[in-house]
């Protein structure tokens, strides 16, 4: 099988997948300072855990990445000093920067998966599709 995970991976892909429910459930109970907090804890302990230590230090202290791990942890400041959307917003910036190389990972992923990946390869069919239906 291609994609085999260890049991360490397995939970830190668990956490990353809690990390991700208590932040969306704290922007739809507007914004909740706590669960923004646990949402942030699980998703770092996740990704440190999924990656390993060493590996997420070296990406959070590369030079290249120094923008995306400022933005990321100023976020994360500024959710503990009680501004969580100023917070949720320069964390996201900080993510996108962050992991900016591991997008053309993340797309070959997805196309593996089968309907997401067909949706992802042929969007303008799917548009003709839909517009042939309600027509």
């Amino acid at each position: 099988m291609a994609y085999e995970l260890s049991e360490q991976k397995k939970i830190g892909l668990g956490l990353i997948g809690f990390g991700i429910f208590f932040t969306f459930l704290a922007v739809i109970l507007f914004f909740d300072r706590g669960l923004l907090a646990l949402g942030n804890i699980f998703w770092l302990t996740g990704v440190a855990i999924l990656l390993g230590w060493r590996s997420t230090l070296q990406l959070f202290t590369d030079r290249k990445n120094y923008k995306g791990s400022v933005s990321f942890l100023l976020g994360i400041f500024f959710i503990f000093v009680r501004w969580p959307v100023v917070g949720i917003l320069v964390e996201i910036y900080g993510c996108i920067v962050l992991f900016s190389g591991f997008w053309p990972s993340i797309k070959a992923f997805l196309y593996q998966i089968p309907v997401i990946g067909w949706i992802l390869q042929y969007p303008a069919l799917l548009i003709n599709q839909f517009t042939k239906r309600s027509a």
